[in-house]
């Protein structure tokens, strides 16, 4: 198939941009013939706010250059990750516009909520989920805690409500879990245009050891990831295992202090990702504490690829991922002395640990290799183009 993959890069790396590399790679491989249209947020340095504001709602520039990239490769399918905020959803209608199918992979929840996190103040939010006019996320001020940037990015989201973009303009979405899919589905968009297909690892890695003797947190350092909660949980736990922090975010500071503090705590800061597959399976274990719904987080596939338990909050569809007991133990979101506590519990079973390491192994040769994956991209593609014919 001929395939133009769009994405807006953030400024700060992630796991979108990771799981968008993967799956260009993936396609490639299996011979398909892949186009990239990507921009990079650093532009936004020399916009004013206004142009900014418009572009986020409608961008001009995206339609025209779409449509240039689609008369030139004649591509089938054109599939987006992220458009927010320089490519914005008008380039659907330049897809449209060209004879081209739109297929939507949503990484988080920018589509129900302003800050893309559902979550606020420490905790989960569902305050917009379903809301006409979302005015919630104005009056919170839930996009970096600025109102009028909230106020764009609610605007965007009632302006392509108005239009029917969300039903008419995308032919299928693709949601990373079940739980995903229920709440895309609360938040209005068509439940028959939605498809499950999970991240992946691409190539495969292989095993790791697990012999390094710590724990390993890899993330973003901030609050939905529950990065205080990580923190004092290793208070709790008072030096009986190292624990290695990889990644940046608002929280450096926070635990650059808490490494100074405590000798069994180390900040890595942002590696490479051959760093990370290292370091993830030599781990014991890997920890991931937030306390938002997650999606799909690509670090627990490359846990799994590794053969590396899983300990996570039992919140959302983390819950379903990891399956307690087996490839992982599930704890109380937020709950620094339950961690500790489910720390100590798999510490204390090294026959049982040698068994999660299998099993997560196992899972991921099961579900997550690039082969299943690419089946069931074939399938989402092959809906899409069945849609728009049904049109």
């Amino acid at each position: 198939m001929k395939i133009l993959v769009a994405h807006n890069f953030y400024k700060q790396p992630g796991g979108e941009d990771q799981c968008m590399a993967a799956e260009i790679a993936m396609l490639r491989a299996h011979g398909h013939e892949v186009t990239q249209y990507c921009l990079r947020n650093e532009s936004i340095d020399a916009m004013g706010r206004l142009r900014l504001a418009a572009r986020t709602i409608w961008s001009r520039t995206a339609v025209r250059e779409l449509r240039e990239l689609f008369r030139t490769h004649r591509p089938q399918i054109a599939h987006f990750h992220n458009t927010f905020p320089l490519i914005s959803p008008s380039a659907y209608y330049a897809a449209r516009a060209e004879g081209v199918r739109v297929v939507q992979t949503v990484h988080n929840f920018r589509l129900l909520c302003a800050n893309a996190l559902l979550f606020r103040n420490g905790e989960v939010c569902e305050d917009c989920l379903g809301k006409w006019i979302p005015w919630p996320g104005i009056a919170h001020k839930c996009y970096r805690d600025n109102r009028a940037a909230s106020t764009v990015i609610t605007t965007m989201l009632m302006t392509h409500r108005v239009l029917g973009t969300w039903s008419k303009a995308v032919d299928m979405y693709i949601a990373l879990t079940e739980f995903g899919r229920r709440k895309l589905v609360e938040g209005g968009l068509p439940a028959d245009k939605i498809a499950i297909k999970p991240n992946f690892a691409y190539p495969d890695p292989g095993p790791g050891t697990g012999t390094g003797g710590y724990a390993v947190f890899v993330g973003r350092l901030s609050a939905e990831k529950g990065v205080d909660t990580l923190l004092e949980a290793w208070r709790h736990l008072d030096g009986e295992l190292p624990l290695k922090l990889l990644g940046d975010g608002p929280l450096a500071a926070v635990v650059q202090e808490a490494a100074m503090k405590d000798t069994s705590i180390q900040w890595l800061g942002n590696q490479s990702l051959e760093a990370v597959y290292k370091l993830v399976g030599e781990a014991a274990f890997l920890v991931l504490p937030s306390q938002c719904y997650e999606n799909f987080p690509r670090v627990v596939i490359e846990a799994f690829a590794k053969g590396t338990p899983v300990i996570v909050s039992k919140l959302g569809a983390m819950a379903a991922i990891v399956d307690d007991g087996r490839t992982g133990l599930h704890f109380k979101p937020g709950d620094p002395v339950d961690l500790a506590a489910t720390v100590r519990r798999i510490l204390g079973e090294s026959l049982e640990l040698a068994r999660m390491r299998q099993a997560a192994r196992r899972k991921f040769e099961q579900n997550y290799t690039a082969d299943s994956n690419h089946k069931t991209l074939m399938t989402i593609y092959e809906k899409a183009l069945s849609n728009a014919r049904e049109v």
